[in-house]
């Protein structure tokens, strides 16, 4: 096998890999991504096609996998993947690139394992998290797990809360977005006060999810920080 096999085989291999990781791909991001011609990613197409891989066309948008086509046999929980997807957001720090590059091509791999609705769960959540260098090291919360389960299916939180001022208040909380710099920060609409509000997650004494869906916050974090800051 001569090396442009070799590389078409990798290639192939990875554009399988996008196709499981997103709803959408199209030929001028797949062309761009792996730097040969749009009529080389047709020709990639029609041989994946050709194996028996079911892709599917949606006509001046893209390509996509038949939904429940999946080629490998691990499966992630929601809250699993959550946690490796902040995870990347940690590895994303490091200053060694090689580290941060073997990680992004790991969590491809992860989200290509993902149904649909667990991705975009993940994608959301992705959208709606900042991390910025945890100075103190310290674990700071027990919470952050359920946190992320309720901002990406839009359930209601009861919690707990203890004030600079050490006054405890009893408040339910509609999650938008987690952010962290010295503490893991829950940002959220509380229904007490009626208005968007920061709560350290180290002051939350107990938490409990509801089943209480609410109406989803429509702006994007980077539109919040904009409006409310």
């Amino acid at each position: 096998m001569d090396t442009n096999d070799t590389k078409r085989i990798s290639r192939l291999t990875a554009i399988l890999t996008q196709l499981q990781t997103k709803r959408l791909v199209t030929s001028t991001e797949l062309a761009s991504k792996f730097q040969v011609s749009i009529r080389t990613i047709y020709r990639d197409i029609r041989a994946l096609e050709n194996a028996g891989i079911p892709i599917l066309t949606e006509e001046g948008k893209g390509y996509y996998l038949m939904d429940h086509y999946r080629l490998a046999p691990v499966m992630f929980t929601e809250k699993e993947a959550n946690a490796l997807i902040v995870a990347e957001q940690l590895i994303l720090k490091n200053k060694d690139a090689s580290l941060i590059q073997d990680y992004s091509d790991a969590i491809d791999k992860v989200k290509a394992v993902l149904r649909y609705e667990t991705k975009d769960k993940a994608n959301l959540l992705l959208a709606r998290t900042r991390y910025a260098e945890n100075i103190s090291r310290e674990r700071t919360s027990n919470n952050l797990s359920s946190l992320q389960y309720a901002l990406t299916n839009f359930l209601a939180v009861n919690i707990q809360y203890t004030n600079n001022q050490k006054e405890e208040t009893e408040r339910i909380i509609e999650p938008f977005a987690i952010l962290s710099t010295e503490n893991w920060l829950l940002v959220g609409w509380c229904r007490l006060r009626r208005s968007f509000r920061y709560f350290r997650l180290d002051r939350i004494s107990n938490l409990m999810v509801l089943d209480e869906k609410f109406e989803p916050h429509n702006m994007t974090l980077q539109e919040f920080f904009e409006k409310f800051h």
